[in-house]
């Protein structure tokens, strides 16, 4: 169901919003735009799955964790010193600073003395706010913005052929995830029990870590973040086939295809012939499940809230008769 749905959206994208149809302009911008919003979606879905068991928290993602901001940050840097580097450069450039940033963030978080499901990802959108504010300013002074903006931006629009392939790096990079999954199912339960069943817990959070800079780095060179997207797919599968990574894997990348597919048909309907991002249907649409998932975590149901013992009160007019 899940390959009949992808290959139907992929279609009508493949399709809609083109007044003139033929062989070049297929081969050269439509199928290599439709196999990058595939290819993207798998690859930033899947590493989502992965922030989240390696943190053991629900509510983290790139977006949230200031991977994408730091490597923003680190591209920039680059850019204002070697301004003519090839984007295969950038990309190694992006992925370096992507895995600083999730360090940075790993370490931030063993700090915190509570590791509260709600003020995890919290600290982490401060800790991407701040880098995200030093990187506009540097931009901003540097007369750079324009270009800051088509890294923090996903946008597909220019995608064609010759501009996409390095996304199936990003994509082999998540295949790595599901040949590891059992090793990051084992590392979600916690460094103590991890060790406890003989799993080299520093070795698989290097190569999560790495999965994770990867992907945001080439995601971040080739199309620009797409915010919420690490989130969305893996709590909705979570609800849905539980929390074994190697079940996980396969219908996360599915969603995650599914729905950059879907926010493309939407982005190109809402304002035709114009275009809007992909990020700004996505950010749209994953703010309001944030924003669910956080309330639902921070409100307690009815029967998990503490009851006040009922008071005993004497019968009225005496004792016992």
């Amino acid at each position: 169901m899940g390959v009949a749905l992808v290959a139907t959206l992929a279609t009508i994208s493949l399709f809609i919003g083109v007044a003139e149809l033929d062989a070049f302009i297929l081969f050269a911008s439509r199928i290599p735009r439709t196999a990058a919003l595939i290819l993207a979606g798998v690859a930033f879905a899947v590493v989502g799955l992965i922030m989240q068991l390696l943190t053991r928290n629900r509510f983290v993602e790139p977006s949230t964790t200031g991977s994408t901001d730091a490597a923003s940050f680190v591209l920039l840097m680059v850019l204002l010193t070697v301004p003519g580097l090839p984007l295969g450069w950038k990309a190694v450039v992006a992925s370096v600073g992507a895995f600083a940033g999730v360090l940075g963030f790993l370490a931030l978080v063993r700090r915190i003395p509570s590791r509260s499901s709600v003020l995890v990802p919290i600290v982490g959108i401060l800790y991407a706010g701040v880098i995200g504010a030093v990187t506009t300013f540097i931009a901003y002074r540097g007369d750079m913005l324009q270009e800051l903006l088509s890294w923090s931006v996903g946008d597909f629009s220019g995608i064609t052929r010759g501009r996409y392939e390095m996304l199936y790096l990003a994509a082999a990079a998540a295949l790595i995830a599901w040949i590891a999954a059992d090793r990051f199912t084992v590392a979600g339960l916690g460094d103590d029990a991890a060790r406890g069943l003989g799993l080299n817990t520093r070795g698989v959070m290097a190569l999560g870590v790495g999965i994770i800079a990867i992907v945001t780095g080439v995601m971040t060179v080739v199309t620009g973040a797409i915010p919420f997207l690490g989130l969305i797919a893996p709590n909705i599968v979570s609800r849905l086939v539980g929390d074994n990574m190697r079940r996980s894997v396969p219908v996360v990348a599915l969603l995650g295809a599914s729905l950059v597919l879907f926010c493309d048909i939407v982005g190109r309907l809402v304002r035709f012939p114009f275009e809007l991002p992909i990020s700004v249907v996505m950010g749209v649409l994953g703010g309001i499940v944030f924003l669910w998932l956080l309330l639902g975590t921070a409100q307690p149901s009815d029967a998990a809230r503490p009851r006040r013992p009922r008071r005993r009160t004497a019968p009225v007019g005496g004792g016992i008769r």
